[in-house]
């Protein structure tokens, strides 16, 4: 009986300390067998789950695949003093250093159309796209809208991730949204915040302006980006900050998604976006305006009046030849009402060029109806921003 009790404990000291062994040199054969079996199944990666009460992490891995960074470059320009003998013998051959910028792009088709802003690419040589994980590839202008700063490229790449478009009609003050972009190329960045107003203008930031508004953080290099609701849809391109430091201060800007579908269908379409065009010079009306062209509210009428008063007519334009004149207040575009310049332009574009249209005026105190038929709006002038 002592003779198999002391087998059996030399026995189970030895495998004792052969478990201690391995355990301490290669736990991973362990892993395998039945002595650790429950441990087996402890997953070594960190589990999703549900995302928490409030939290933005589906909207912000929905989207941000489509989300781009956009790196510029553009030859050096030589200095036009540079063949002057002195300046040269001062300051060199006068050859600069090529110029590089960053920016952000969103992907809108998987046949590998981008957006971005018109400012990001202007004037340069070389333009590079990188998605989240791939190598960056060459990208080429399709078109541009410097009136809204919008531009599109188109990239040559297999499986693209594409955005899905939001509804910006329902959109309201004080929704949630997400502004994905490459700030400071930094990589791709998510900031949450809200929609903090609708509608901005008279920012002299572009020619057309109906900003969203929001305090979500864009920076530079944003600039492109996709501003998307809590959904992961895009609702606008980010264009713009307010700062007096060049940093973000919770005041940005976002071209709202239906003037970019608009733009994007019209690049896609014809290489341009065409406008309709008839030569004034609009401006608010004030009181001291009204009172300098002696406009007074029609016979019958109550209240103010309404409208956008014109300052200026082009001689020869379209206006001029539909007989608008300077002291004139416009009140409807092709029967829709217009009470500020902002919306004059916007009814003035989006008239077909070459087709007639009525235009709603008040002269003095009386109400006119012209006919016009728009031009085609000229090129801008290139701003700096």
């Amino acid at each position: 009986m002592n003779r198999l009790w002391l087998l059996f404990s030399q026995t189970v000291t030895v495998l004792l300390a052969a478990y201690f062994v391995v355990l301490a040199l290669k736990p991973d054969w362990l892993a395998k067998g039945a002595l650790l079996a429950p441990a087996a199944n402890i997953s070594t990666t960190k589990a999703q789950g549900p995302a928490p009460l409030g939290s933005l992490r589906d909207a912000a891995a929905k989207a941000s695949p489509a989300v781009v960074s956009i790196n510029t470059s553009k030859s050096a320009q030589p200095n036009p003093l540079a063949s002057n003998p002195l300046f040269r013998f001062f300051y060199g051959d006068g050859q600069g250093q090529p110029q590089t910028g960053l920016g952000s792009g969103v992907v809108v088709s998987a046949q590998g159309f981008v957006l971005t802003n018109h400012h990001v690419v202007k004037g340069a040589d070389e333009i590079e796209v990188t998605l989240h994980g791939r190598r960056p590839v060459t990208a080429r202008v399709v078109g541009t809208d410097p009136d809204t700063d919008l531009a599109v490229l188109k990239i040559e790449a297999d499986k693209l991730p594409s955005i899905i478009w939001g509804s910006v009609e329902s959109l309201q003050v004080g929704d949630q949204v997400l502004a994905i972009g490459n700030p400071f190329g930094v990589g791709l960045t998510v900031t949450s915040g809200i929609v903090s107003a609708l509608g901005r203008d008279q920012l002299r930031i572009n020619t057309f302006e109906d900003f969203i508004q929001t305090d979500a953080a864009i920076n530079p290099g944003n600039s492109g980006g996709a501003l998307v609701d809590a959904q992961g849809q895009l609702l606008g391109i980010n264009t713009a900050i307010y700062s007096r430091s060049g940093g973000s201060l919770g005041i940005g800007f976002a071209i709202p998604a239906s003037t970019a579908k608009m733009v994007l269908d019209s690049i896609i379409k014809d290489g341009k976006v065409t406008r309709g065009w008839i030569g004034v010079e609009p401006n608010d009306l004030s009181p001291e305006l009204a009172e300098t062209f002696g406009v007074k509210p029609p016979k019958g009428a109550s209240g103010p009046v309404q409208g956008v008063i014109i300052t200026g007519v082009l001689q020869g334009g379209p206006a001029a030849r539909a007989g608008l004149q300077p002291g004139d207040v416009v009140q409807k575009v092709g029967g829709k009402p217009v009470e500020n310049v902002s919306q004059l332009l916007t009814a003035v574009a989006a008239l077909p060029p070459g087709k007639s249209a009525n235009i709603g005026v008040l002269r003095q105190s009386s109400t006119l109806d012209l006919t016009v038929i728009p031009g085609v709006r000229p090129k801008p002038a290139e701003t700096e921003r």
